[in-house]
């Protein structure tokens, strides 16, 4: 797709945004190891194909770090909204219904669909509300943002969520107002903060509240998948798994290349986990095991060690029967 790409260097970065000139960039500052920055680049996607005259980029916030740097990128996912080669707006998390209304708003005023002075066409509001509501399985219409709640009541229905580990995505009513008074009409709720599931309406914070309390909230609403939970799955995906740099295929650290010359050797099936495609692996594993180094070795969930331990089991002859968990 010619308006959506990828900038791997600053010059490249830089180059874009000058061709771009007058019209909207929205530059997605990603990391390979967040899941949502993946689900963002999906969205990212949808909206270049509506969004002709506007250029999307995804930059690897990591590998061009001179550019993370100037822009004061400090977490990921990230969105910078450039015109003209200078930044107008920001956005910092994996809001795709606050993404989408940005760029619909930042693309007509620079032209937008239809080219230089040339408003596109205007949305049913019905049919944008729908497109809000399903835009991700559990949706808070709120005032601010979940970093910057701006009432009292979105403050304490984001503090619930949080409590209760729900997955959500948010769009800020103060800053659509066709949005905040068309959604009054089109839900029958008159009032703010309001929480839809799979596209229908919850309630407010009062039914939020009592949900909480009768247990039943997190059985209506998704819960995040916490990363203790991801690191006991992934440890478990298979009944041997290695934690190194790299994979079997190729490692990339002396120690991880000596340990997959002694798994080989060992005659028992395994699997491999790139520690370095997953930073938030890398650096949970070594607190969740208490285990700070790696290449790591697990069998059915249990951590055996590193590198000097594996040396000890095949010298000792015990690593085979160690590896089929007999001992």
């Amino acid at each position: 797709m010619a308006n959506f790409v990828e900038a791997t260097s600053s010059q490249q970065f830089e180059d874009l945004l000058s061709k771009a000139g007058k019209f909207l960039t929205v530059v997605h500052f990603q990391a390979a190891w967040a899941p949502q920055c993946s689900q963002m680049n999906d969205v990212m996607g949808e909206l270049a194909k509506e969004n002709k005259h506007t250029m999307f980029v995804k930059l690897e916030a990591e590998a061009v770090p001179e550019v993370s740097e100037k822009y004061e990128i400090a977490s990921v996912p990230t969105f910078l909204f450039f015109k003209g080669g200078q930044k107008i707006d920001r956005l910092d998390g994996a809001h795709a219904p606050e993404l989408t209304n940005k760029v619909q708003r930042l693309s007509v005023s620079s032209g937008g669909l239809g080219g230089p002075g040339v408003e596109s066409p205007k949305e049913d509001l019905n049919e944008r509300l729908k497109r809000l509501i399903n835009a991700a399985p559990c949706m808070l219409f709120m005032k601010g943002s979940p970093q910057e709640p701006r009432c009292g009541f979105s403050r304490q229905i984001v503090a619930l969520f949080k409590d209760h580990a729900i997955q959500y995505s948010s769009f800020d009513i103060l800053s659509d107002e066709e949005v905040r008074g068309g959604l009054k009409t089109f839900s029958n709720w008159p009032t703010y903060p309001q929480v839809y599931v799979n596209g229908e309406l919850v309630g407010g914070l009062d039914i939020v509240k009592e949900l909480a309390e009768s247990g039943e909230l997190e059985n209506t609403c998704p819960k995040a998948v916490t990363l203790e939970h991801r690191l006991k799955s992934t440890i478990n995906r298979s009944p041997v798994m290695l934690f190194m740099k790299g994979n079997k295929e190729q490692a990339k650290c002396g120690f991880s290349r000596q340990i997959l010359e002694i798994m080989n050797s060992a005659g028992v099936e395994y699997s491999t986990f790139d520690i370095l495609e997953d930073e938030e692996v890398r650096q949970g594993l070594k607190t969740y095991s208490n285990w700070p180094t790696y290449p790591q070795l697990y069998v059915k969930g249990e951590l055996i060690g590193g590198l000097d331990i594996v040396k000890e089991l095949k010298e000792s002859g015990d690593l085979p029967s160690v590896l089929r968990g007999e001992c």
